[in-house]
């Protein structure tokens, strides 16, 4: 594996991601924000967060897959919501939970969370672009 996954000492401990990734592999690749479209660029999950955000890590696996790599190859992602409170955070966990058993993978690079007052359309909750390393 191209990627070791650490939480240093002095450091908090957060959970959800791993607050730094060291990657050894000599392939970059670089998945533009993902959003909530199916193969025809139909939205899935209108209203729905965690739909939302499961077919978003979903679309980062079919990307990778594309480029030879996968999920457990992600060394960094970066997350945009939609009128993001904190409150929001067990439909996002509960997404993303969804979407790593689907491709076998628990989704925690280092990651930043930016909440943002729109995106591309008004159906769209959620976008996650991902920055993966591969062997």
């Amino acid at each position: 594996m191209a990627i070791t996954l650490l939480d240093p000492e002095g450091l908090p401990k957060v959970g959800v991601y791993r607050q730094v990734a060291i990657a050894t592999g000599s392939k970059l690749v670089f998945v533009a924000g993902q959003v909530a479209w199916d193969a025809d660029g139909t939205t899935v999950g209108e209203g729905d967060l965690a739909t939302q955000v499961e077919r978003c890590y979903l679309n980062i696996g079919t990307a990778l897959a594309g480029a030879g790599g996968s999920s457990a190859d992600v060394v960094k992602l970066t997350v945009y919501v939609v009128d993001w409170t904190p409150d929001k955070m067990p439909r996002f966990l509960e997404g993303a939970a969804r979407a790593a058993e689907k491709l076998g993978a628990t989704p925690v690079p280092p990651g930043t969370l930016v909440g943002v007052a729109a995106l591309d359309v008004p159906e769209h909750l959620v976008e996650i672009e991902a920055t993966a390393v591969l062997d």
